[in-house]
């Protein structure tokens, strides 16, 4: 079953583009307003089951307080924003490839910052990633790279974030549960993005059809996702259900293909084939490392 889950939560992650597509293009809705509802339906949702279910959880010490203002603005809000707008210049495909090098920005920020030491089965993963980004966002074409440019690093830069919420999360659950650090990043990163609505917008996305994909959003790939990959990790070893999770891709470029009717050339392909493996590698080599 553990092996289910974890293919479960990479399915639901992998639905994350559809839906930033569907409500950006389709549906008109801004990013910033998507951005800002995921992290507010979601705060919204889990904060009753927890008050119910776990209210002794959810005490702050004031002394973290700074790590969790940190976490809703970069690891939340920035992540959000970011990923959402590289889905509308890179599109669905390409964005959540450039989405995961992640695990490879937190080998090189915690090489940077926290002086740990980059093995040679990691860097060989780190090679892997780079060769493989350098494809996607086609190098060897000019005039491509001027048109694709800004989605390309948009993309590097969900990554980038992505990999922040990352350590933010490491951080927080050394004193916290993961719902606990999930309910007030949430709920920061909803504030840091309120200020920034406009009431058209808000009052947009209150509306049928975008209101059902908000809901969706926040229900699929944000709490849902988390939810099976919590109980994945009850009953596999980390190392082996995040590598499940680097299903997440494969599975995200198969929906804007065939969904989204996305094209991707063959170079972008192994391209994608490369940062993949990157990640596989650098997830085996971390789960074989010693305690």
């Amino acid at each position: 079953m553990g092996y289910l889950f974890a293919v479960g939560a990479a399915g639901l992650w992998a639905t994350l583009g559809l839906l930033y597509g569907e409500l950006t293009g389709e549906l008109g809705i801004g990013p910033l307003t998507v951005a800002f509802f995921r992290a507010a339906l979601s705060f919204l949702i889990l904060a009753p089951a927890l008050f119910l279910r776990a209210r002794g959880s959810l005490r702050l010490r004031g002394r973290d307080l700074p790590l969790f203002l940190a976490f809703g603005l970069f690891g939340i809000a920035g992540f959000y924003v970011v990923y959402v707008y590289a889905v509308m210049y890179a599109g669905m495909a390409i964005a959540v490839v450039l989405l995961y090098t992640a695990p490879l920005w937190v080998v090189l920020i915690s090489w940077r910052f926290l002086g740990e030491r980059i093995q040679k089965e990691t860097a060989i993963a780190l090679a892997l990633a780079m060769g493989g980004c350098a494809l996607v966002a086609q190098v060897y074409d000019p005039g491509l790279v001027r048109l694709n440019g800004m989605g390309v690093l948009l993309g590097l830069g969900a990554g980038l974030s992505y990999a922040l919420y990352t350590v933010f999360t490491k951080a927080a659950v050394r004193h916290y549960r993961p719902w606990t650090v999930m309910f007030y990043s949430l709920g920061f990163g909803a504030l840091f993005l309120l200020p920034l609505q406009s009431p058209e917008e808000v009052a947009a996305a209150l509306q049928g059809e975008a209101l059902v994909r908000l809901l969706l959003l926040a229900l699929g790939p944000t709490l849902g996702a988390a939810f099976l990959y919590a109980l994945a990790l009850q009953r596999l070893p980390a190392g082996v259900a995040s590598t499940v999770a680097t299903l997440e891709p494969v599975m995200g470029v198969l929906l804007a293909v065939t969904v989204r009717a996305e094209r991707i050339s063959f170079p972008q392909m192994i391209g994608a084939g490369l940062i993949i493996t990157g990640v596989v590698l650098l997830s085996l080599a971390r789960a074989d490392a010693p305690p």
